[in-house]
């Protein structure tokens, strides 16, 4: 990952490439300029824009290939959050002589650096996560955009990064020699440790919109340790069971205006209450409280008990993997928790 302003990347894109092609979001796009395009004409580097309007959707990707291909551009500079970023490296992957480089504008999720592309509907409902034929180039971020942006973005990003900790951990009781799980866990713990230390400072400054040495190593914590616990694979996957409760929660309107941390925040709630005998663990509700995560569903369509257990039933995850975690998982189980966070809070 490399740090710069907006106006910086440019001599960083130099080397790769003079025709280049930005994928963005118009919220994104306004954040880095003027200081981005005028820096890139003064360069004598060519460019065409496309925007995201909505969703990392197939037909997004599918339209970003056809206008990088159709425009003969050498470089795919990705500039955005994480629906931005991951439909930029889906559509990258099938170009492979495209150079990818990802400049992260928000420190909400792990999105730049995880080898990974999450695709949705157009209603923002997940539908499956694919995996890259490549990584970006280049991750590059300005951690002056991200000190301007709404600190929720960072909250939420911050309980997306610790989430990788509480879903990985689980696997080590029934795993305990098995390398690359133990070393997922050793970078989730050692973003979680980040932000117990410096979590705090990097909130407030966030608020404050000024950069300092502790809201760097909470995005540092947030989109490269997140991103490497992410990246490191086993024969035996071990996927994040509280990341695929988030993917049916995906599917709720009333959620869609929660954040992807935000979901998996809850998520996170409803995976220690059946890992803890509907108890939730007091350090994690504490981290989820700090950080002002949902704990509770809003009001649902319908009979609300009829609601949870239809979540319940249509929460997918691999038997092989379920097996593999110290507690069970099964409808009845995720139907009891996702009761009890509406008496428990």
């Amino acid at each position: 990952m490399r740090r710069a302003c907006a106006s910086a990347p440019v001599s960083l894109l130099k080397p790769y490439a003079t025709h280049i092609r930005i994928f963005t979001s118009p919220q994104a796009w306004q954040a880095v300029n003027p200081e981005l395009s005028q820096s890139l004409e003064e360069n004598g580097i060519r460019w065409q824009l496309d925007y995201l309007e909505g969703e990392c959707t197939d037909q997004a990707i599918a339209s970003l290939k056809h206008h990088t291909e159709q425009q003969g551009a050498e470089l795919l500079l990705a500039i955005g959050g994480g629906r931005v970023l991951d439909a930029a490296k889906a559509a990258a992957s099938q170009l492979p002589a495209v150079t990818l480089v990802n400049f992260a504008t928000q420190a909400a999720t792990c999105a730049a650096w995880s080898p990974i592309a999450i695709i949705y509907n157009e209603q923002g409902g997940h539908l499956h996560s694919q995996p890259l034929g490549k990584m970006p180039e280049l991750v590059l971020v300005d951690s002056e955009v991200i000190a301007r942006s709404d600190v929720r973005y960072l909250k939420a990003g911050i309980v997306d990064a610790l989430a990788k900790y509480y879903e990985f951990r689980p696997y080590q009781q029934h795993n305990p020699d098995d390398l690359a799980l133990d070393l997922k866990v050793m970078t989730a713990r050692q973003a979680l440790d980040t932000f117990r230390q410096q979590g705090d400072a990097a909130i407030l400054a966030c608020q404050q919109q000024r950069v300092t040495p502790e809201l760097v190593r909470v995005i540092d914590a947030t989109i490269v340790l997140a991103g490497l616990a992410n990246s490191v694979r086993d024969l035996l996957p071990t996927p994040g069971f509280a990341h695929a409760i988030h993917n049916r929660l995906t599917h709720l309107p009333e959620l869609h205006h929660w954040l992807h941390g935000e979901k998996v925040g809850f998520s996170l709630l409803v995976q220690s209450l059946m890992e803890h005998d509907g108890v939730a663990d007091a350090e994690l509700l504490a981290l989820l409280r700090h950080y002002d995560m949902p704990l509770k569903l809003p009001v649902l369509r319908g009979d609300r008990h009829s609601a949870l257990r239809n979540i319940a039933q249509q929460i997918k995850f691999p038997q092989a993997c379920a097996e593999r975690l110290p507690f069970s998982v099964s409808a009845r189980a995720l139907e009891q928790a996702l009761l009890a966070t509406d008496t428990l809070f």
